[in-house]
This record gives structure tokens, C-alpha cells and sequence, in this order.
């Protein structure tokens, strides 16, 4: 076989390696039968294979592809692939990976390249992100506490993602920031935050989906969002998309930040139950007051003590109260989060993975603040009157990564 100038895969080498990820707790995904064919007068490759999962209904597949004969499996890059490859993928015979050849490795050549499709029941989280697992559940308010935006709740299934344990810290934001600036993201806001462990702040939505890629690219993963077929880099734009099938970070969609937010404890205003209090997170107690709310129970009122030094913002430094069930810290109070999605409203129809309308007049905002009170600190509580070009003094945001290779 051969990619004319590009690389050569003699017909010899068709028969390349399967390697199956081990699960402490499971069965283990079992690959057989790899064999991978050029496409005629293309760039283009097509990898098959087998796929097997005794306990699992699916499993994450990734490629690798080796120039030497398997000495080294880090130096082809295998960024454009597709088909069954990546998370969700079904058990079955014939499965099929299609690579782009000419777009990741353009002009190279080879007479020993070989395959390798890995397998395994769960994609291992990035370091300082928690696993979300695949899977439905309510979302919305079914308490009967909430507005009109907020109802009715409705079943949604989420795929498997993976969500910073953090807030953007104003450590996080400075270091992207100044790599940035230096590689295209020439308007890329300041910001600002307490101190360096408190969340950043006084960034817009745009400034946020900008940083996101800046991540991406300075790590090397591929960046989430374009504008005109082009990665979004300045500007404020609100006809940027989103491809939600790359690696790189990206803000959560609202469904998936409810589901992150909910900690796998459904039906309850919070992810530890229906009470709040200083104690679990940075808000506004209104407790004894008229405008209290029920389930607000702090023994200490307005501000919360510890964080409340005259100085603005109150603030708390990340990670400052008990984790939810997911290992997820601050998604109560503190400061709110932005998410990808435009405002719509709800239906009573179960979705699968929503990304939210197509366009909108706001961003949603999710989780209350440090200045919000218990109401707007519930799970289900959705803010949609921030305008998306402000750069708030309590709003920041957190970022996610599909469960992709």
C-alpha cells in the first residue's frame, strides 16, 4: 500500500496489535482482529476490528499508530479520526476506525507502520478533573421552589465527560493569559481575583471560551471552538461553535453542569440534601430575616463570616468546603458559573446530551456566589439575565473535557 508521497504501509503489514486497558472492578474490553487498509488514491485509512465487553454496554476506543515497527507510539500524531473511536462505543464485530493519514502525518513515509486500537471500560480522568459518569437524570426544579424557568423538570442523558474539581483559579487565568497574549489571543482580558487561589472574575463569556482554547493549544489539545471555521481567538464573537467531539477544554454545557452540580443525589435542592449553611458553602444567609427561605439554616446571617474582611470581593479560596459526591468542590456559592448554553426554556421531552438553543440574548449562569442567597444557590436555579459582554465581579466559570482519547 501506498500514500504516494505521503507514507508507505506495505501489504505485509496489515495485521497490527490490540492492547486491552485492565479494570480493577470489571471485565476487561477484549480487541481481536485488527487490520487496517489505505483507501485507493486517497489519504484516507481504515482500521477494523472486534470489540468485546462482558459487563458493558460501552467503552472508550482510542488509536495509536507506531512509524518504526512499535518502538515508539508517541511521534504519530492521531487527531483526525472518527467513526467508532472515542467514548460510547458498542461492542460488536466489524468495527471501524476511519483516519485522515494526509491531514495528522502530511508528507511522511514509512515502511513499518503499525496499529494499535486500545480499549477500557473508563477513560481515566485528566489530572484536577473528576469523572462524570454517563447516564440520565431530573433536571430541574421538582420541589416546587423555583421560577418558571426552571420547570418542568425533564429526564436528560448525559454522556460521560470529565469536569474540573476548581473554579479558574487567578493563577489558572494569568498563566493561559500570558501564554495568550504572546500566541494570537492578543485581547485576552486581565481579569481579576482576591488572591491567587480565589477564582477569577471580571472576564466576560467571551473572554472564558477564548481562554478555554488558549489552554487547549498551549497543551497541546485540540481546541474546541471556531468562528468561521476558524479557532477563536479574538474578538466577541456569539456565532462561535462548538465541537464537542475533540479533547480539548471547553465550558460545560447546562446540562451537564446540573448533572456535575447534583453530585449523583437526585431529588434534593443540594447535592448533600435540602438544607444549607455557612458551613457547606460561601453565600448570603438570610436566615431570620423576612425574605429567609425555608431550607436556609446557617446560625450565622448575611455574609459568611470567615471570608466577609471588609475588603471586596468575599470571596473564598477554592476548594475551601467539603467536595460533593463526584469530588467536585464550590458548586454552591462562591462565585456563579458560566455555561455554553444560550437561555431556552424547558420541555417535558427527555434529551440526550443538549447543547441549548442555537442563539439567545444570554448565557446561562449556574450555582450562585458569595453575594447570592440559598434560593439561587440551589441545584436547579438557572440565572439567564447576565449579559454575556460583562465582566461581572461574582461570576467566573470552570472547565470541562469530553471523554475522548
Amino acid at each position: 500500500m501506498k500514500f504516494h508521497s505521503f507514507f508507505q504501509i506495505p501489504a505485509s503489514v496489515v495485521l497490527l496489535l490490540a492492547i486491552s486497558l485492565l479494570s480493577a472492578i470489571a471485565a476487561t474490553p477484549v480487541v481481536t482482529n485488527v487490520h487496517g487498509e489505505q483507501r485507493p488514491d486517497t489519504h484516507l485509512v481504515d482500521v477494523y476490528y472486534d470489540l468485546a465487553d462482558a459487563d458493558s454496554s460501552s467503552v472508550s476506543v482510542r488509536l495509536q499508530v507506531s512509524a518504526d515497527g512499535g518502538s515508539d507510539w508517541t511521534v504519530v500524531p492521531v487527531v483526525n479520526v472518527s467513526q467508532a473511536v472515542g467514548a460510547n462505543v458498542t461492542p460488536g464485530h466489524g468495527k471501524h476506525i476511519l483516519w485522515n493519514a494526509g491531514t495528522d502525518w502530511n508528507g511522511q513515509v514509512s515502511k513499518a507502520v503499525l496499529f494499535k486500537v486500545i480499549a477500557s471500560d473508563t477513560a481515566p480522568a485528566p489530572d484536577g478533573f473528576a469523572l462524570i459518569p454517563a447516564g440520565s437524570f431530573s433536571m430541574g426544579d421538582s420541589l416546587g421552589d423555583g421560577s418558571p424557568y426552571e420547570v418542568p423538570a425533564h429526564t436528560v442523558n448525559v454522556s460521560a465527560f470529565f469536569m474540573a474539581k476548581n473554579l479558574v483559579t487567578k493563577a489558572d487565568w494569568d498563566d493561559v493569559r500570558t501564554w495568550g497574549v504572546n500566541n494570537g489571543y492578543g485581547d485576552l482580558a486581565a481579569g481579576d481575583g482576591k488572591a491567587a487561589r480565589h477564582p477569577v472574575f471580571g472576564i466576560t463569556w467571551y473572554d472564558m471560551v477564548k481562554w478555554c482554547n488558549a489552554k487547549s493549544e498551549k497543551y497541546g489539545l485540540t481546541a474546541c471552538y471556531k468562528v468561521s471555521g476558524n479557532i477563536y481567538r479574538m474578538g466577541s464573537s456569539d456565532t462561535a461553535t462548538c465541537n464537542w467531539t475533540v479533547n480539548g477544554y471547553r465550558l460545560p454545557t447546562e446540562a451537564e453542569w446540573e448533572k456535575a452540580a447534583r453530585g449523583g443525589l437526585s431529588g434534593k435542592r443540594f447535592s448533600w440534601g435540602d438544607t444549607i449553611s455557612h458551613s457547606q458553602a460561601n453565600y448570603f444567609s438570610l436566615n431570620g430575616s423576612s425574605s429567609s427561605y425555608s431550607y436556609d439554616v446557617s446560625p450565622t446571617v448575611s455574609f459568611h463570616p470567615t471570608y466577609a474582611d471588609g475588603v471586596f470581593p468575599y470571596s473564598s479560596p477554592v476548594g475551601s468546603f467539603a467536595a460533593n459526591g463526584y469530588g467536585l468542590f464550590d458548586m454552591v456559592g462562591n462565585e456563579w458559573e458560566r455555561c455554553w448554553d444560550w437561555y431556552a426554556s424547558y420541555s417535558a421531552v427527555p434529551q440526550t446530551d443538549p447543547h441549548g438553543a442555537s442563539s439567545g440574548s444570554n448565557r446561562v449562569s449556574r450555582g450562585g456566589s458569595y453575594y447570592s442567597n440559598a434560593n439561587s444557590c440551589r441545584s436547579a436555579y438557572r440565572h439567564i439575565s447576565m449579559d454575556t459582554g460583562n465582566p461581572y465581579g461574582n461570576v467566573g466559570f470552570r472547565v470541562a473535557r469530553s471523554s475522548v482519547p
